[in-house]
């Protein structure tokens, strides 16, 4: 199964398996959605489903992940069983939450799992049907798992793997976060020594839709020819690189490693050398 589906492909979708999830982020994400969603999308909500914030981001980041038995928690109250045909959506093109609900579903060990192309955006576009009325459903049975399956960094994985130059690590921040020409949400302006820059914004269109897979494929293969072949991706707080960990994998490449902690984490951790480019 693609990890994208167009919204005309999720318009010929039916059938009780079908679940779709709004990840739409932000203070007012929750009021935005009882305003108007899908028509019968379920919320799921960032910073309490899809992360577990602890008191310090210097250990963890911004948006650490939950254990798994509370997502397996979650995933119960939303009605999410083995078998259930998942699609996410957010309106930032899956760079918001979206491409994280789907990292998190997969390395769960769901297989059914996509991300709305164009997300919100798209579906008012193409007709989706919309409401704001409110959604019931059922609970589904608690799906007991041991750990995450996709692979995942830690800090020091990421500071053995740059030191032993056995891994390339990308920052997919804004260019200009990255350089360390200013930074709009972290407390420290600059990036990792030894990370490059792939913006996850290269992986979208004009109109917010992904790049077709062939030229995801030729253009990372070229962006990383001669690199290490190990990957690890990392952004601000480990959200929006799961935006380039869909591409790659919709790509056709092998899933890389998330560094959940990411710039977050990095910058605030005592120690930790800082680069910029200015």
């Amino acid at each position: 199964m693609s990890p994208i589906i167009s919204a005309s492909e999720l318009r010929n979708l039916s059938g009780e398996n079908l679940i779709i999830l709004d990840a739409r982020a932000g203070k007012d994400a929750y009021q935005n959605y009882l305003n108007q969603h899908i028509k019968g999308a379920r919320f799921i909500d960032l910073d309490n489903d899809l992360a577990d914030i602890g008191e310090d981001a210097a250990f963890g980041g911004r948006h650490p992940l939950p254990t798994i038995e509370k997502f397996a928690q979650t995933l119960s109250g939303l009605g999410i069983s083995e078998d259930s045909h998942v699609v996410v959506y957010d309106d930032k093109n899956g760079s918001n939450a979206a491409a994280r609900a789907w990292w998190m579903l997969k390395s769960f060990g769901l297989k059914n799992v996509q991300v709305l192309d164009g997300g919100f955006q798209n579906a008012g576009r193409e007709s989706l049907e919309f409401t704001s009325d409110e959604e019931t459903f059922k609970k589904a049975d608690l799906i007991k798992k041991v750990h995450w399956i996709l692979p995942i960094s830690t800090l020091e994985n990421v500071e053995n793997e740059l030191i032993n130059n056995s891994s390339t690590v990308i920052d997919v921040r804004d260019a200009y976060r990255y350089k360390g020409e200013s930074e709009p949400i972290d407390l420290v302006a600059g990036h990792i020594p030894g990370a490059i820059n792939i913006p996850f914004s290269e992986n979208i269109d004009e109109n917010g839709n992904f790049l077709k897979p062939e030229i995801l494929k030729e253009k990372y293969s070229e962006l990383l020819k001669d690199k290490s072949q190990g990957l690890i991706i990392h952004c601000g707080s480990g959200v929006t690189a799961c935006h380039t960990i869909l591409a790659l994998d919709y790509a056709g490449f092998p899933i890389p490693n998330l560094y959940v902690g990411s710039w977050s984490e990095w910058s605030r951790r005592e120690g930790k050398e800082i680069a910029k480019e200015i």
